[in-house]
């Protein structure tokens, strides 16, 4: 008898969840538990191009949600125990205005924040970008738990049903953005919408809360700031800055991986091709060639092997370095992560596949590859933010599979030839001479901070220091010594390639604000 009056009130309790009103209160969870992940995935996107796609900004965005998850569950709770005045409503209301807020915003938070140096202005960005809407966000929760709890036995089975719908929210709204929203809208127009969604589930809670609001009409400004500001944003108030009258950006694109942009400087004579903060391609606007010194000696290759037919390119760019080999007689698969990217090559670059041309993530690509080649040129890293997963003993054993006995594996790297960061380059001459026994190194430039040229392979690489070719002549005079001293293996287990080399990074993106122009890190 006890037992059948027991299911029968967990019966009744599951019936009172199901309500109309807690059902409301239920999906407004919903929403604000996939806002968060929305938020903290969208702050990516936004800080990122200022200060790379690293794991100092996943990290800022992480404690910055952590920090803002921790007050909004707190002041939440203690607001709507001593403060009934204070609805549901009016914070999503705060939650949509602080959200609108964020793309006016941002050039001026990151302007402001760069002085503190990657780490900190990464993470003081993330702060004062999203701590305010992801706290009261946050606080939704204990809102809703306290106007969904009736007694004492709804207590454990309204807040378990809070929590799980909350997180059920996150993970929807995770998979929905990185699969559909994000390469379908941007991250500008997914911010606006999702401000607007939340001023539309305000307006439904203070109509279902009609009581609450007897004579409150000064919400109503707020409503209409909240609206407006998302209806300004679909007239294109809140879109980037302009660049200043040397950069005319040609195209602009945002892939899943970064936002792209073609751009001519005609003070400098050259095009560029951009992906955040980093430079993948310059091109001479005169001449259409290559403006990156260590492509020109990259495509040079040919005088170590003169026999060789075929290469394989893995990280595109503009394709310099593919038409560069053509025009040497080798023809040359292609691999990039960004379609957006490749794309580029092709409209912009005057890029021709001379071989197969693969879209897709190097790691995955490679492994299906089948056949072999005289030449791999591992051209993924530009100095700023990089894909440091692709510099890992497991990586380049995968390379080395494709790679003919006598063929040759070339990979360019930027670093230093003393002081702090040397450890990268030694780590990277390490790892790679671990997977292939005879490595040359080459600098483009004799200063401190240049472009190492490495070259590996499986047999040795000999230079004629009496041959006449010029670029003979350049290899034998730039030939490099490098130590392995102070460097460590690299590998998939352990890789902390961003840590060691964070003054490069700094230095890159100094130089990119210099000479580029800091317009082009905002998105």
């Amino acid at each position: 008898m006890a037992k059948k009056h027991s299911t029968q009130r967990h019966v009744a309790q599951h019936a009172r969840l199901l309500t109309p009103g807690k059902s409301l209160l239920l999906t407004t969870v919903t929403l604000s538990g996939g806002a968060v992940m929305i938020l903290e995935l969208l702050g990516t996107r936004i800080i990122a191009p200022y200060y790379g796609a690293s794991l100092y900004v996943w990290s800022a965005l992480i404690a910055v949600t952590m920090i803002a998850l921790a007050l909004g569950y707190y002041l939440g709770g203690y607001l709507a125990d001593r403060y009934p005045k204070l609805r549901l409503a009016h914070v999503l209301m705060f939650a949509a205005l602080a959200t609108s807020v964020i793309p006016f915003s941002s050039a001026t938070v990151l302007h402001l924040t760069n002085a503190l140096g990657m780490r900190g202005g990464a993470f003081c960005s993330a702060l004062l970008l999203f701590g305010l809407p992801l706290t009261a966000l946050a606080m939704v929760g204990p809102f809703v738990i306290k106007l969904a709890t009736e007694t004492l036995e709804d207590v454990g089975s309204t807040v378990g049903a809070v929590y799980a719908i909350s997180t059920v929210g996150s993970v929807v709204a995770t998979l929905l953005l990185g699969f559909v929203l994000l390469p379908w809208l941007g991250t500008r127009s997914i911010i606006f919408s999702l401000a607007l969604i939340l001023v539309l589930m305000a307006v439904v809670l203070m109509w279902r809360d009609r009581q609450g609001f007897p004579a409150n009409r000064g919400v109503m400004p707020v409503i209409f700031l909240g609206l407006l500001s998302s209806l300004l944003s679909v007239k294109g108030y809140a879109s980037p800055e302009k660049t200043n009258a040397t950069m005319r950006v040609l195209h602009q694109a945002e892939s899943i991986y970064g936002w792209v942009r073609v751009v001519d400087n005609q003070t400098s004579d050259a095009r560029l091709l951009l992906s955040d903060a980093s430079v993948l391609s310059a091109m001479s606007l005169s001449s259409g060639q290559t403006l990156l010194h260590y492509q020109t000696i990259i495509a040079s290759l040919p005088v170590l092997r003169p026999a060789a037919s075929d290469a394989l390119l893995v990280g595109l760019g503009g394709g310099h370095i593919a038409r560069e080999l053509k025009a040497k007689g080798l023809a040359t698969d292609t691999i990039e992560i960004d379609p957006v990217v490749a794309q580029a090559s092709l409209d912009y670059f005057g890029f021709k596949p001379t071989g197969e041309f693969i879209v897709g993530d190097a790691r995955y690509e490679v492994k299906k590859l089948n056949k072999q080649y005289d030449f791999i040129i591992h051209d993924c890293f530009t100095g700023g933010s990089e894909p440091t997963h692709l510099l890992t003993v497991e990586m380049l054993s995968d390379l080395r599979r494709l790679l003919k006995q006598d063929g040759i594996l070339a990979l360019n790297y930027v670093g230093f030839t003393r002081g702090e960061g040397t450890e990268a380059v030694a780590s990277v001459y390490k790892t790679l001479k671990s997977v292939l026994p005879n490595v040359k190194v080459f600098i483009t430039e004799k200063t401190e901070m240049t472009d190492f040229i490495m070259l590996a392979s499986n047999s040795a690489i000999e230079l004629d220091a009496n041959s006449r070719d010029q670029r003979s002549q350049w290899l034998t005079d730039h030939q490099y010594a490098l130590s392995e001293q102070g460097g460590i293996l690299i590998t998939d287990d352990y890789n902390p390639m961003e840590s060691m080399q964070l003054r490069k990074a700094e230095a890159y993106r100094d130089i990119f604000l210099k000479r580029v122009a800091p317009e082009l890190l905002l998105i």
